[in-house]
This record gives C-alpha cells, sequence and structure tokens, in this order.
C-alpha cells in the first residue's frame, strides 16, 4: 500500500492530488481532472516540486 505523503496542485487547472510517498525524481504522473502530465522534479521530506512534463519529441528513442 502506498501512502501520501503531502498535497500537489496541478500547474494547469489547479486540482489537487496526492503526492505518493514512492514517486521518485523524473517521475511522470498526470491530473485526474485534465490529463496534464507532471514531472517530479525535486522530492524532499518537506514535499515535491512538479513541473510540466516534457513533450515527447519526434526523434526520441532513436
Amino acid at each position: 500500500m502506498t501512502l501520501a505523503t503531502a498535497v500537489a496542485s496541478c500547474l494547469v487547472c489547479d486540482t489537487e492530488f496526492e503526492v505518493r510517498d514512492d514517486w521518485e525524481k523524473g517521475e511522470i504522473t498526470e491530473c485526474a481532472a485534465c490529463g496534464q502530465e507532471h514531472e517530479v522534479v525535486e522530492k524532499t521530506p518537506a514535499g515535491v516540486r512538479l513541473d510540466l512534463a516534457p513533450e515527447v519529441e519526434e526523434d526520441w528513442g532513436e
């Protein structure tokens, strides 16, 4: 079972969602309300800092 450690807000629609304690830096999560993807850019005991997830570029995976 994963427990929430904090609450974060979507950077697009401002909907709050729980931050799971198993999230790591670089992990991508999606807002349930609007579908915007966010990337965890920093995680500390005080909380997390999110940024909009990068768009998939044409040359990724080459």
